[in-house]
C-alpha cells in the first residue's frame, strides 16, 4: 500500500512536467503495485527457505547412525538480503530465484496421512439431504405439481364451501359415484386380458365402492327401502360371482362372498325373518358349493364355514327361543350337508394335483361346531344329543364306505372313519355320567396312539391325544357335578368314582408317554409329545390326589399327607429315571424327583411359619418315610448328576428347616432368644459345609465338590437376610437383661460376620469378593458397630426405637461419634505401626466422616452435654493419632502396591 501511494504520488509529479498529470497518475500506480508484489514474493521465498532448512536439518539427524557421528556437509548459507535486493535492483519485474544450493539432500517422501474416519451426519443433517434429493432427483416436475394441485385443489373446495357453491342434492352425488363406479367397473373387465393385475384391482374397488354406496343410500340417507337395497346387494354379489368365475379371480369371489354375508346384516332393521335369514345363507352355500365343483379356492371355503356358522351362532346366542327349533334345525343339518361334502370337492382333482391335501378346518370343524349348535339348539339335553351324535356318526361311516376304492381320497376317508369313531364315542357319555366318559376317553385314547404307532399312522396318534384332551374335559365336569351337587352321596371313601376317573386318565396319559418315547421315532415333535403327555399325567396324578386328601383328610393332617404324596411321587419318577428312558422324556422324569424336594422344603417352611411341630402324629411318619423314601430317591438319581444335585441340596436344606421348626415348637423362649435357636440349624449347615463337608455328603458323596458351592450361597443368602434384618431390630433379651454384644441378637449376628469372613477366604467364593475381603469385612463391621451402639442407646439409654428419635437423639449421636472415632483411631494406628496404607487410609476417611458428622450433625447439639462431649472426645482421639500415628513410609505403600 506504502508503495502503491508513494510511486502514484511521483507518477503525478512526473507526468505535471509533460502536460498528463492523469496519466502518470495511472503509471505510477502500477508501478507500485508491480514493486509491491516483488518484495511480498521476495519475503515468501526467504520464509519458504528457512523453513525448508529447518526440515532438512531434523531429517538428517533423524537419518544418521546413532553409532557414528555425524559428517554430513555444511549447508551453504542462504543468500542475504541485500544480495537479493542487488539481483533485483535492476530488474522492473520479479526475476526467477536462483537455484538452491547442491549440497541440499533430497527430501524423502513422507508418507500419507491416514484419512480420518467419516463423521457420521446428525439426524437433522440426514433429513435436510433427503428434502433436497426429493426435490432435485427423480420425477421432480410431476412432484412439485402434484404438491401445487393439492394444494390448489383444497383451496379451491374451501373456497367452494364458504360460498355455499357445494350444495348438491345427495341422491345426484350417490348418483354420479355410482356411475363411476359402473364405468371403472366396465374398463377394467375390458382390460382383464392385457392387464391383468390392473383390471382386477380396478374390478374390486369399482365393486367396493358400489356395495358403499348402496350402504350408504339404504342406512345412512334412507333413500332405498331395505327390500330394494337387498334386491340390490344381491344383484352385485351374484355378478361378482360370476366375474370371479368367469376371470378365475380369488380376490373377487372372496369379495363377493364377504359382502354376499355382509348385505342382510347392512340392511337389517332387526324385524326380519330367521328363515328368510338362513333360506339367503344356503343360496350362498350353494353358491360356494358350486364354485368348489369349478375351482379348489380353500380360502372361499374356509371363509363361508366362518361366516355361516359365525353368524348363526351370534343369532342363537341373540334371537334363539326353544320354539324355533322346527324352523331352525333343517338349515343346521343343510349346512352341515353342504360343508361335510366340500372337502370332497376340494380333492375331486387330486390325482392331477398330489400337493393337496384335506382341509382339517372343514373336515374336524364342521362336526365340532354343528354338534355343539345341535346342542344349543336341543338345550344340552342329554338323550336327543345323543342321538344326535350317533346319526352323525351313521353318516360318516356312510360317506367314508362311499369312497372306499378312490386312493386318492384315502386320507379323507381315514378322516371320516376317525370323526365317526369319535361321534360314536361320544354318544355313550351323553346318557352316562361324565367321570365315566372321562375313562372311556381315556382308555380309547391311549389305545389309538398305541395303535397309530404300530400302523404308522400320525392321525390316529393326534386323535388319541385330542380324545385323552376330552376325557380330561369330561373328568372336570364330574369333578363339578359331584361337588356342588353331589358331594355328600360320592365322597364315601378314596375309592370314589370321580378318583378312579381321574386315576385311568393318569395312567392313559403316562402310558401314552411311554408309546412316544419307546415306540416313536427321534423326531422332535414325537419327543416333545412325550414330555408334553408326561407332564399332563403328573399334573392330573397330583391334582387328584390333592382333591382326594381335602375330602378325606382333615385339615390338621393335610400338610402331612401332602408331604407323603409328594415324596411318593419323587421316588417313583427317581425309580423310572434309574431306567433311562429314551429322549428328553427321561430328563424330564429325572427332574421331577429333585422339583418335588424343593417343593417339600418349601412345605417344611410353612411348618416352621405355623409352629407346627414336624415330630409328632402323622407329620413323625411324614418325616420318617421322607427320609427312607428320600435316601432312595437320591441313590436312584446317582447318573443323574445336575438333578441329584438339586435333590441332594433340597434334602439337606429339608433337615435344616426341620431343625428349626422342632426347636422353635420344643423351646418355650420367646425374643431373640428364639431367633437365635431358630438360626443355629442354617449356621450349622454353613460351618458344615465350610470346614466339615465329607459329614453332610452321604448318600452322593462323589457329588460333593459340586454340591458345595451352591449350598454355601443358599446358606448366606438366608444368613444375610437374617443379618440384614437384625441390624434393624430393637433387641429383645426378656426374661435376661441386656448386655451390649453378649445378647442373643448381637451374638447371632457376630457368628454370622465370622462365618462370612470364613467363606471370604474360600476357594468356594466369588473371586472379585475375596480380592476385597478386607473391604466388605470392613463395611460389614462398620454396620454392626453401628447397629450395636445405636441399640445399646436405645436399650441403656431410653432412647426411643425409631429413625427419628435416634437421628434427633444427642445421645445417641455422641455414642456413635465416639465409637466411630474409636475404630478409626485404632485403623489409623494399626496402618501405621503395620506399614498397611489402606488400613491407615480406611481410618483416616472414618475420622473425616466423624468430621463432617459432627459439622452437620453434632452440631445442633452443642447446646447439651452430649454434643459437647462429642467434640470434645473427636478433638482428644485426633490428638492421640496425631501423636501416634502418622502416615506409613511411602517405601512400604510402594512395595505393597
Amino acid at each position: 500500500m506504502v508503495g502503491l501511494v508513494v510511486f502514484a504520488i511521483a507518477g503525478m509529479i512526473g507526468g505535471a512536467g509533460s502536460g498528463g498529470v492523469f496519466f502518470g497518475m495511472v503509471t505510477g500506480a502500477v508501478l507500485g503495485v508491480l514493486w509491491g508484489r516483488q518484495a511480498k514474493l521476495r519475503s515468501e521465498l526467504v520464509q519458504v527457505r528457512a523453513l525448508l532448512e529447518r526440515s532438512l536439518t531434523r531429517q538428517a539427524a533423524a537419518q544418521a547412525p546413532a553409532s557414528a557421528p555425524a559428517t554430513k556437509k555444511p549447508i551453504a548459507p542462504l543468500a542475504t538480503e541485500s544480495r537479493l535486493d542487488a539481483a533485483y535492483a535492476d530488474a522492473p519485474t520479479p526475476a526467477a530465484p536462483p537455484p538452491l544450493p547442491a549440497s541440499l539432500p533430497r527430501p524423502s517422501i513422507i508418507a500419507p496421512v491416514a484419512p480420518h474416519a467419516p463423521v457420521q451426519p446428525d439426524a437433522a443433517t440426514v433429513l435436510t439431504s433427503r428434502i433436497t434429493r426429493w426435490f432435485t432427483e427423480g420425477n421432480v416436475p410431476v412432484k412439485i405439481g402434484m404438491l401445487v394441485l393439492f394444494a390448489g385443489v383444497a383451496a379451491l373446495l374451501k373456497y367452494a364451501a364458504d360460498a355455499g357453491m357445494l350444495h348438491v342434492p345427495i341422491a345426484l352425488r350417490l348418483s354420479a359415484v355410482a356411475v363411476a363406479a359402473v364405468a371403472a367397473l366396465i374398463f377394467g373387465w375390458r382390460q382383464r386380458d392385457t392387464r391383468r393385475g390392473f383390471a382386477l384391482s380396478l374390478q374390486g374397488g369399482a365393486i367396493g365402492v358400489l356395495l358403499i354406496t348402496v350402504f350408504a343410500a339404504f342406512r345412512l340417507y334412507a333413500l332405498l327401502p331395505p327390500q330394494a337395497a337387498f334386491v340390490v346387494l344381491l344383484v352385485l354379489v351374484a355378478g361378482v360371482g360370476v366375474l370371479a368365475v368367469l376371470q378365475d379371480a380369488l380376490a373377487l369371489a372372496v369379495l363377493a362372498l364377504l359382502a354376499g354375508f355382509l348385505a342382510p346384516i347392512l340392511t337389517s332393521t332387526g324385524q326380519g325373518s330367521h328363515v328368510a335369514l338362513f333360506s339367503y345363507y344356503a343360496v350362498l352355500n350353494l353358491a360356494i358349493f358350486g364354485v368348489a365343483w369349478r375351482r379348489s379356492w380353500r380360502v372361499l371355503n374356509l371363509l363361508g364355514f366362518v361366516a355361516t356358522f359365525g353368524i348363526g351362532t351370534a343369532w342363537g346366542v341373540l334371537q334363539y327361543r326353544p320354539e324355533l327349533f322346527a324352523s331352525t334345525e333343517p338349515f343346521l343339518l343343510l349346512n352341515f350337508l353342504f360343508y361335510l361334502a366340500i372337502p370332497l370337492l376340494y380333492l375331486r382333482h387330486a390325482e392331477a394335483e398330489r400337493s393337496k391335501v384335506i382341509d382339517g378346518c372343514l373336515v374336524f370343524g364342521t362336526p365340532l361346531v354343528s354338534l355343539l349348535l345341535q346342542g344349543a339348539l336341543l338345550q344340552w339335553q342329554a338323550q336327543p344329543l345323543a342321538f344326535s351324535a350317533l346319526a352323525a356318526a351313521v353318516i360318516y361311516v356312510a360317506v367314508a364306505w362311499s369312497v372306499r376304492g378312490r386312493e386318492h381320497l384315502g386320507i379323507l376317508r381315514d378322516a371320516w372313519a376317525a370323526l365317526a369313531i369319535a361321534l360314536a364315542t361320544l354318544a355313550v357319555p351323553l346318557a352316562l355320567s361324565a367321570s365315566l366318559t372321562g375313562s372311556v376317553f381315556a382308555l380309547e385314547g391311549a389305545g389309538l396312539v398305541w395303535l397309530g404307532f404300530r400302523q404308522q399312522r400320525w392321525l390316529s396318534r393326534w386323535a388319541g391325544v385330542a380324545l385323552q384332551g376330552a376325557a380330561a374335559f369330561a373328568v372336570v365336569i364330574g369333578y363339578g357335578f359331584h361337588y356342588f351337587d353331589h358331594a355328600p352321596a360320592t365322597v364315601v371313601s378314596w375309592l370314589d368314582r370321580d378318583f378312579l376317573s381321574a386315576l385311568i386318565l393318569v395312567i392313559a396319559a403316562f402310558a401314552s408317554a411311554s408309546f412316544y418315547a419307546r415306540m416313536g421315532n427321534d423326531g422332535i415333535a414325537q419327543r416333545r409329545t412325550a414330555v408334553l403327555l408326561y407332564g399332563w399325567g403328573l399334573c392330573w396324578w397330583l391334582g387328584d390326589c390333592v382333591v382326594a386328601i381335602g375330602r378325606h383328610i382333615s385339615y390338621a393332617s393335610e400338610p402331612a399327607a401332602l408331604m407323603l404324596l409328594l415324596i411318593v411321587t419323587a421316588w417313583a419318577c427317581a425309580e423310572v429315571a434309574r431306567h433311562h428312558p429314551r429322549f428328553e422324556l427321561g430328563t424330564m422324569v429325572a427332574w421331577t424327583a429333585p422339583a418335588l424336594f424343593v417343593v417339600i422344603g418349601q412345605m417344611a417352611l410353612g411348618q416352621l411359619a405355623d409352629g407346627t411341630q414336624p415330630l409328632l402324629g402323622w407329620n413323625l411318619l411324614a418325616t420318617v418315610v421322607g427320609a427312607l423314601l428320600g435316601w432312595r430317591t437320591l441313590t436312584c438319581l446317582r447318573e443323574w448328576a445336575p438333578q441329584a444335585v438339586l435333590g441332594q441340596w433340597s434334602w439337606l436344606w429339608r433337615w435344616t428347616v426341620i431343625a428349626s421348626a422342632a426347636i422353635k415348637v420344643a423351646l418355650p423362649v420367646g425374643g431373640d432368644w428364639r431367633l437365635l435357636l431358630v438360626m443355629l440349624p442354617p449356621c450349622a449347615l454353613a460351618w458344615l459345609a465350610l470346614a466339615r463337608p465329607r459329614w453332610i455328603a452321604l448318600p452322593l458323596p462323589a457329588l460333593m465338590p459340586r454340591l458345595r458351592g451352591p449350598l454355601l450361597y443358599s446358606a448366606f443368602l438366608v444368613l444375610g437376610i437374617y443379618g440384614f434384618t437384625g441390624l434393624f431390630m430393637a433387641g429383645d433379651t426378656a426374661p435376661m437383661p441386656y448386655l451390649p454384644l453378649l445378647n442373643p441378637l448381637e451374638l447371632l449376628l457376630i457368628v454370622i460376620l465370622l462365618l462370612g469372613a470364613r467363606w471370604l477366604g474360600d476357594a468356594s467364593a466369588p473371586a472379585t469378593w475375596r480380592s476385597r475381603r478386607a473391604v466388605i469385612l470392613g463395611a460389614v463391621g462398620m454396620a454392626f458397630v453401628t447397629s450395636a451402639t445405636l441399640r445399646a442407646a436405645h436399650q441403656l439409654g431410653g432412647v426411643p426405637w425409631s429413625e427419628d428419635a435416634l437421628f434427633h437423639s444427642s445421645l445417641a449421636q455422641m455414642a456413635l461419634t465416639l465409637v466411630w472415632s474409636v475404630f478409626g483411631l485404632f485403623a489409623w494406628v494399626w496402618g501405621s505401626r503395620r506399614g498397611q496404607r489402606w488400613v491407615w487410609l480406611a481410618g483416616a476417611v472414618a475420622m473425616g466422616v466423624v468430621l463432617a458428622k459432627l459439622l452437620l450433625i453434632d452440631r445442633g447439639h452443642l447446646g447439651n452435654l452430649f454434643g459437647i462431649a462429642s467434640f470434645i472426645a473427636y478433638g482428644l482421639l485426633c490428638t492421640v493419632i496425631g501423636y501416634l500415628a502418622p502416615a506409613p513410609p511411602r517405601q512400604l505403600a510402594a512395595a505393597e502396591s
